[in-house]
């Protein structure tokens, strides 16, 4: 038998974007996807997993009918990929967990804080490996500003400032994304901003304190689709998270720029493969062939390489994390719990007027 560790997916049918990056980089990861619930509808369901390579009788009705069959199965899966809205991510934790499968969850972890403490409880119980898909942290030129600032090389930091942009809701849409019943307290605060707080932690390697939100919403929608967020972290450093869907124009906007007492560092997903340090009076271009590499020339640009490298290099650190390996830079529910409290107390900081609250 085939010693490939074996995924199900839940979620990614027909229209889903996310769907096929979650195959191309499990893919590349080493990883057969061969079993999965792809989506409510049967005959959407079934057209993905012809889509996907998968055989007619292992595209399932339902999750529990999944989890049930493909333990009876002696090549059945040994992990999951969870790409459904947010209120399904902790029902289909749970009987992954209940079935020893190990987990790789889009993000946000739940649609509430109270589910993602639940959601930790568990997994502690249990023998499930838990891996969260902050795909930005991936990137090799994020993980180069993340040891160049843990290295000194900027000093210590005294401003962090997060970007993400996109223009999915300037117009009139609808989606389960604006569905509280579905999405949870948040909606462009817990799509992109949870994105854009990972990012921020993970690259100073602090932790924020404190928050002050400012969540708007337009075209009469029920959650937030623009927003603000000032931020305070426990190092002393100040930062700002802006997160909007409304931005005419913008597909996937995302970038940050760290400042600290030396020096600075500046990454932008529109150019992926390049992160620039400036030192003194300096510029300096850093690729991902060479990180030591130091080239010194103005207004170089690069391209990124989209979202599939990245879920791959996630997907290869879920698979030895899977293996008994440590957690290492491979997001987990310590990072899910976090996300969750900045969704819900950037919601209430937002609902009193703008207050400063305290991230537990």
């Amino acid at each position: 038998m085939n010693d490939r560790p074996r995924l199900a997916m839940l979620g990614g049918g027909p229209g889903s974007f996310i769907g096929g990056i979650h195959h191309l980089g499990a893919r590349i990861a080493g990883i057969d996807l061969v079993a999965g619930v792809f989506s409510s509808d049967p005959e959407k369901s079934a057209r993905a997993a012809h889509d996907y390579g998968v055989a007619s009788d292992r595209c399932y009705a339902d999750t529990r009918a999944m989890f049930a069959a493909e333990a009876a199965r002696e090549d059945g899966i040994t992990m999951v990929a969870i790409a459904t809205p947010n209120n399904l991510h902790l029902p289909a934790a749970l009987m992954a967990i209940e079935a020893g499968v190990h987990i790789f969850s889009d993000k946000p972890a739940t649609a509430t804080l109270a589910q993602a403490l639940n959601l930790r409880d568990a997994l502690a119980r249990g023998r499930s490996a838990y891996g969260l898909s902050f795909t930005y942290s991936a990137y090799p030129m994020v993980r180069e500003a993340r040891a160049r600032i843990a290295a000194g090389q900027i000093g210590t930091v005294r401003k962090v400032l997060v970007n993400y942009a996109q223009g999915v809701m300037a117009g009139p849409s609808a989606g389960w994304r604006t569905d509280p019943g579905m999405s949870g307290a948040g909606g462009c605060i817990a799509d992109l901003g949870t994105h854009a707080f990972h990012l921020a932690e993970f690259v100073t390697g602090q932790e924020v304190a404190e928050l002050l939100a400012d969540l708007g919403s337009h075209e009469g929608r029920a959650l937030d689709d623009d927003d603000a967020v000032l931020l305070r972290f426990a190092g002393g450093a100040r930062g700002m998270i802006h997160a909007s869907q409304i931005a005419f124009g913008q597909r996937n906007a995302i970038s940050f720029q760290v400042y600290g007492d030396r020096g600075a560092l500046h990454w932008d997903f529109a150019a992926a493969d390049q992160l620039r340090l400036v030192r003194g009076g300096e510029v300096i271009l850093l690729g991902p062939t060479s990180a030591d590499l130091l080239v010194r020339v103005p207004g170089m640009r690069g391209i990124g390489d989209g979202l599939i490298a990245p879920f791959a290099t996630l997907y290869r650190e879920f698979v030895a994390v899977c293996g008994g390996g440590k957690q290492c830079s491979l997001p987990g529910i310590a990072e899910g719990v976090r996300s969750m409290a900045f969704v819900e107390r950037a919601v209430e900081s937002s609902a009193q007027g703008g207050r400063w609250l305290a991230i537990h």
